[in-house]
Formats: structure tokens, C-alpha cells, sequence
């Protein structure tokens, strides 16, 4: 069973809820893999604050050419330290996988993908997140849209690198920086909680047109944050879009910094 919201204009960023049956192997007791199995912004606590977990692990695997700059981890690093108590440090792991041989991705095959490769799953004081790098465009694009990242799952997420890739670091585009940072950080975002998706509002500003994402134009939960105007605004941009107070306040009200 999922829940998707899905943005769609020119760009888009969509945010995907999903409950998957858990499958077990060899490699991980059942139970460490159903932790990390559970809907998208359920362990907004758990990746905020210290209580449980000390330390974070990002698995960050990619399809080979496909990798994110080195600046755009650095960025995504540097969000998450801002937002988050991990007195024992978060470490990134990063390695390339060849192409599934998909030429798009349902949100099925890009469960199937993590299951095959992941090889991360929380401990008793590391808390383990999935971030998937695709060669692919998604299952879901339309005319009049296109999906560059999904937040499926309670630590995982993708991006759509080959569409981020043809929609930027061309004359009247977007730095590929700027935008892969962008669309990271919006979809770790939703992971977090944001909006009203597991990180409960200290004031009510969820937008009614579009759910789980805020009604502040130019924060980095807004909807069209890459999209259509939003788009736009990237174009010379020399960072990418930032959590507004609300949000903000929003993560700290759940044990965030």
C-alpha cells in the first residue's frame, strides 16, 4: 500500500509514503531490515536526536556514472549536521553499482534495487539511511512533469540523476550542484518528518493544496521548490534553498537542532 504526492509542473519533486512487506536473508535478521522497512517519516525522532542513536551511516550508492558531485555530499553532509545530534559523526559510504538496465523506474524497482544492494541496517547506536543514485528516469513522469527524487521509505530515498543531469549545467539552467543539492536535501527533508509527516507542526503550516509540504514560497519544504518558478530560481542561484522557521522549529519541537 503507498501514499504519493506527486508535484508536477515542469519539474518536480515528489514525496512518496510507502508500507512494504519486509523480506528476509541470510545476510540481516528480519527484524534489523522491518526498522528500516516503515513509512516515510516515521523515525523522524530517531534520525533528529540522540536517544537512540548516536552516529549515522549514509549508503550512498550509485549507478556507475551517475554519482553526485563531491560538493553536493559535502552539502547534504553539512544539512544533516545542522538538523541533527550524532555526537559519534555521520559517515557517508559511497560506491557504484552497474546499471539494473532499467531505462525508467516504478517505485517497485527502485525497492527491488535497495533490496538487492543494501547493505546497511540500524545497529543498536547507528542509525542507517539508503540513498540511491539512478540511471534512469522515473515510471511517473508525464508531459508535464518530470519526478527528480522520491522519499520512499522511513531511510530511504532516490534520485533521479540522469533527468537532474539533462536539466542542468546547460545556458539557462541550473548549476548541477545547486540542483542535485536541492532536490537531497528536499527529500531527506520529508524523510525527517516535513511536512506534518511525522514531525508534528508547532504551528499549523502544512499547504492545503499541496500535503506534507509548507506554504512558505521560499522554503525548502515548498512544493514547487523545483518546479516550474522554482526552477527559475535556481538559475544563478549560489545555494540552494534553505528550511524555513517554521520547519525549523518543527525539527527541534522533535529532537532536532
Amino acid at each position: 500500500m503507498k501514499k504519493t504526492t506527486t508535484l508536477l509542473l515542469l519539474f518536480v519533486l515528489l514525496a512518496s509514503c510507502s508500507t512494504e512487506e519486509a523480506t528476509t536473508n541470510t545476510e540481516t535478521p528480519a527484524d534489523t531490515k522491518l526498522a528500516n522497512k516503515k513509512n516515510t517519516g516515521s523515525s523522524s525522532n530517531d534520525l533528529l536526536s540522540e536517544a537512540t542513536f548516536k552516529s549515522m551511516v549514509i549508503e550512498l550508492v550509485y549507478v556507475e556514472g551517475f554519482k553526485p558531485t563531491q560538493n553536493s555530499i559535502n552539502n547534504f553532509v553539512s544539512f544533516l549536521e545542522a538538523r541533527t545530534f550524532k555526537p559519534s559523526g555521520i559517515t557517508v559510504e559511497t560506491r557504484a553499482i552497474p546499471s539494473p538496465g532499467n531505462a525508467t523506474y516504478t517505485n517497485e524497482e527502485i525497492i527491488a534495487v535497495e533490496d538487492a544492494n543494501r547493505t546497511k541496517y540500524n545497529t543498536s547506536n547507528q542509525i542507517a539511511v539508503w540513498a540511491f543514485f539512478a540511471d534512469g528516469a522515473s515510471a511517473s513522469n508525464t508531459n508535464s512533469g518530470v519526478v527528480l527524487g522520491t522519499a520512499y521509505r522511513n531511510t530511504s530515498f532516490v534520485i533521479y540523476e540522469e533527468t537532474i543531469q539533462d536539466l542542468s549545467n546547460s545556458p539557462f539552467e541550473p548549476n548541477r550542484t545547486i540542483l542535485e543539492t536541492t532536490v537531497i536535501s528536499h527529500e531527506f527533508g520529508h524523510i525527517l518528518g516535513l511536512t506534518n509527516l511525522g514531525a508534528n507542526m508547532v504551528q499549523n503550516h502544512e499547504d492545503t493544496e499541496h500535503a506534507k509540504h509548507c506554504n512558505v514560497e521560499s522554503c525548502l519544504m515548498y512544493w514547487s521548490a523545483e518546479s516550474g518558478s522554482g526552477l527559475d530560481n535556481l538559475v544563478g542561484a549560489n545555494s540552494a534553498p534553505q528550511l524555513d522557521a517554521q520547519c525549523i522549529a518543527d525539527l527541534q519541537a522533535n529532537g532536532g537542532k
